[in-house]
């Protein structure tokens, strides 16, 4: 009985010890940052506008613009848009009058993407 005794008290504390360590365990997150030195239409603004705005059946691309009223599928359809204060408002959730929150019925876009957007359309909404 004393042996079992010695036994279990040995598993226990040698069961109970490791050798992890903390960073390993609670890794730092990852900071994301977001970089709007240069924006270009082709590199940062479509890949948005073909994520938000006119994926497959969506209301921006060729045929949801019967519906829309636009067509976001090429720079020569979105540049009247973008130059504009309805797009900036509309994707930051402050719509103006006429207009709703985009994308619609969906949740507002990465903070990231509308800064990427407003620092394009700030910089002269180029076709770049």
């Amino acid at each position: 009985m004393k042996k079992l005794l010695i036994v279990a008290g040995v598993l226990l504390l040698f069961g109970s010890c490791y050798n992890d360590k903390y960073d390993k365990l609670y890794p730092a997150p990852v900071v994301v940052t977001c970089d709007t030195s240069t924006i270009t239409f082709s590199h940062d603004i479509m890949p948005i506008l073909t994520t938000y705005c006119n994926v497959a059946g969506g209301c921006h691309d060729e045929a949801g613009s019967n519906v829309s009223g636009f067509n976001f599928t090429e720079y020569r359809f979105f540049v009247h848009q973008a130059t504009t204060d309805i797009l900036i408002n509309d994707i930051n959730g402050t719509p103006s009058t006429g207009h709703n929150a985009m994308p619609k019925n969906l949740p507002k876009m990465p903070q990231c993407d509308i800064d990427k957007m407003t620092r394009w359309v700030n910089q002269g909404s180029q076709d770049n």
